[in-house]
């Protein structure tokens, strides 16, 4: 689960952020830029005293800056924005809580654990004239972001014709993520399902940008519990297929993957570019024997960090209309979701609408 958050230039004022939630394990990345002094951390809402505990002595954050819950917190302070790490399912009530006093949101991926949720979200939103983004890792990757160019600008494979994408890692046991979080990343209320939604939001997150925000036709999937004994309540394995009107999506998500991957295949009628990981891109065309490989440039920093990338919508520097973070991309991506949950219970194909 390790990644980079890339330091917000100095030409940038330092945002100043609310924290709601300590128990998922990508709050580490925040912390860590609290420490680099990149980041100004206004409150922190946790109820768990074991979590408060811990974070107050490693990070050294002064008491003060602890409540029982956001809406306490928000009382008492205004941030720029919210950040949220905790459960998939109390992201609505983080909205809840921010939208009314014109506070935008930043979730940990997915965006909510059903499409009612999301919607509702989506509402409060437009209600309250805020953002409501979703923060994934591979947002960030360069090579993501280089490949989306390569395509859509140079045209360099033609048209999009199959895209398949790999994430995952040996499990979330094996790799030993904190108990707070894995309590409920394999409780399916709080986290909405097991590896399909907790691996499975990447691939539908960037096919829908690479569809141009479209959703797909229809969605079939498969899951499987190959260890019950670790993951008893939830799928640990899952294959996604998305069908759109010319080209094919296929999501491969599982905690049994025999090493940690996130990588991005896209098939053209003329060529293929693969992101094999966040530096390296690897592309062939139909006339090209050989596959050639090259390291992605750097990305500015509005679109190198979810920092960066906060800090430039707040300034309207940037519209999320399509963007990977933006809510119309991630609405599709909780229906998606759903409707693989649907697929793979009753064993059929489920149409969007």
């Amino acid at each position: 689960m390790a990644l980079s958050l890339h330091a917000v230039t100095n030409a940038q004022t330092k945002l100043n952020v609310a924290i709601a939630g300590l128990s998922h394990d990508h709050v580490y990345l925040i912390m860590n830029s609290y420490q680099k002094g990149e980041v100004n951390i206004v409150g922190i809402a946790e109820r768990d005293t074991q979590l408060v505990a811990r974070f107050k002595k490693r990070y050294q954050i002064p008491a003060q800056l602890f409540y029982n819950d956001l809406p306490g917190l928000l009382k008492k302070v205004k941030p720029d924005a919210v950040l949220a790490y905790n459960p998939i399912s109390e992201h609505l009530a983080v909205v809840e809580a921010a939208a009314p006093l014109g506070i935008s949101v930043m979730v940990e991926k997915p965006l909510a654990v059903t499409v009612k949720q999301a919607e509702r979200m989506g509402q409060l939103a437009a209600q309250y004239h805020i953002n409501v983004l979703t923060n994934y890792e591979t947002t960030w990757y360069a090579t993501n972001q280089e490949a989306f160019r390569l395509i859509k600008e140079q045209k360099s494979i033609g048209e999009v014709r199959k895209m398949i994408v790999h994430d995952g890692h040996q499990g979330p046991a094996e790799i030993g993520v904190s108990q707070s979080f894995l309590s409920w990343l394999t409780d399916p209320e709080k986290n909405g399902g097991g590896a399909l939604v907790d691996f499975g939001c990447y691939g539908a997150n960037l096919m829908t940008w690479l569809m141009d925000g479209k959703a797909p036709i229809s969605v079939s999937a498969i899951t499987h519990q190959i260890k019950p004994d670790k993951y008893p309540k939830v799928d640990d394995d899952a294959t996604i297929l998305l069908e759109y009107a010319d080209a094919t999506g296929i999501i491969e998500a599982s905690w049994n993957w025999p090493f940690s991957i996130k990588d991005m295949e896209v098939f053209g009628d003329n060529g293929y570019l693969q992101a094999v990981n966040e530096h390296d891109l690897r592309f062939r065309g139909n006339a090209k024997p050989e596959y050639t490989l090259s390291k992605a440039k750097p990305l500015p920093a509005a679109y190198g960090s979810s920092l960066g990338y906060l800090a430039a919508i707040l300034k309207k520097e940037i519209t999320p209309v399509n963007d990977l973070s933006s809510y119309q991309n991630n609405l599709i991506v909780v229906k998606i979701l759903e409707a693989a949950k649907t697929s793979a219970k009753t064993g059929k194909k489920v149409m969007l609408k």
